[in-house]
């Protein structure tokens, strides 16, 4: 019988960017990708697209395995969370633990599954189903079902997708989509912007996708992490100057699930020097310094936007003489807690923040 393939035959190579290399190599020669799924859905055709135009390449894609594992389980694909863990930090799904959700996650190896009710259940959702899919669409195709907190692995196959249906524990972790996420959420010091003023500084950076945030004098890195939060192409790197400020922004990150957050140890002007040019600057600390604020704009791209918050008069000195010169607006922004009085109660108020927004010209 004659042979399925009779050209030359390579193995994909580790690390994967050693086989794209290959391939492009044989540019202009008959040559054959063979992969599963689809292509284009978290697959190697996405990349080679980036050095292949469309029109030197004629894809026939298959199922891909959350086809087949939307099929197995009978979900609609359409209101299921899909995600790729194949390669990349588990953490990225904490922020999809919502109850009631259905999420399908691909994950690297037979060891995925079992990491993934692991941190189930240090989160707060135990009680999930986890549905590990393996080895689909072959003769080794097996499928079982488990709770998180009584999951019991047994010699997964390397090729799995993992089924959650999300059930949330009294006293899980669960991160509401909205901007101003509570304060003790985060591991901060005490230098964290807080709720209120956090969810008006970011609906003043106005996050388009795509785009990339500096969060200069990060502290918690609350504001680059809420950026990251609101769409998954958004990119953010947080500029702190403290070496335990910058562990605790790290820990925040993997806790929020956006592990991708950049995190820059040196202060700034100079911890700014090479770093890409960003589509919107947010100054929460150092703003006074000498030269922190005029480097901020002389690496800012024509239309994009600058936001300064100040809680010191001397912050807040340089940014009324930034507005007069540059224009732009200025936010007064008062907020007040109701508190016990006695016996009673009464408003505490909050340090007043000036808040200056500019795009530029």
């Amino acid at each position: 019988m004659q042979p399925l393939i009779t050209g030359e035959a390579h193995t994909w190579l580790s690390p994967f960017e050693k086989s794209v290399e290959a391939v492009l190599a044989r540019r202009g020669m008959p040559t054959v990708v063979l992969a599963s799924g689809d292509p284009f859905f978290y697959g190697v055709g996405a990349t080679l697209s980036r050095h292949i135009p469309a029109s030197e390449m004629s894809v026939i894609p298959a199922p891909s395995s959350f086809s087949l594992a939307a099929s197995r389980l009978g979900w609609p694909l359409q209101d299921v969370t899909v995600l790729s863990l194949h390669g990349r930090p588990i953490d990225l799904i904490r922020p999809h633990l919502h109850p009631g959700r259905r999420i399908l996650a691909l994950t690297s190896d037979g060891k995925g599954p079992v990491d993934l009710a692991a941190l189930l259940l240090a989160v707060g959702f135990g009680q999930s189903t986890l549905t590990v899919l393996e080895a689909l669409g072959g003769p080794h195709e097996k499928v079982s079902q488990q709770k998180a907190a009584d999951f019991a692995p047994v010699d997964i196959n390397d090729l799995n997708i993992c089924g959650i249906e999300v059930k949330a524990d009294a006293n899980a972790r669960i991160l509401p989509v909205s901007a101003g996420l509570a304060d003790e959420l985060f591991e901060h010091d005490g230098q964290i912007t807080k709720r209120e003023i956090r969810a008006m500084t970011l609906s003043a950076l106005t996050p388009r996708r795509g785009e990339l945030l500096w969060d200069i004098g990060a502290g918690s890195g609350s504001i680059g992490i809420e950026w990251m939060l609101a769409d998954p192409s958004l990119r953010a790197i947080a500029i702190e100057a403290s070496g335990e400020r910058v562990a605790r922004i790290r820990r925040n990150a993997e806790a929020f699930g956006v592990p991708g957050l950049t995190i820059i140890e040196g202060e700034a002007p100079g911890a700014l020097a090479g770093l890409p040019t960003p589509d919107a600057i947010f100054i929460g600390g150092g703003g006074s310094d000498a030269g922190v604020l005029d480097a901020a704009i002389s690496q800012l791209r024509r239309g994009a936007r600058l936001v300064a918050n100040a809680v010191t008069t001397e912050m807040e000195a340089v940014l009324l003489a930034e507005h007069a010169r540059r224009g732009g607006s200025l936010t007064r922004i008062d907020i007040a807690r109701a508190a016990p009085v006695g016996g009673m109660t009464g408003w505490r108020p909050a340090m007043p923040v000036t808040q200056w927004c500019w795009i530029k010209p």
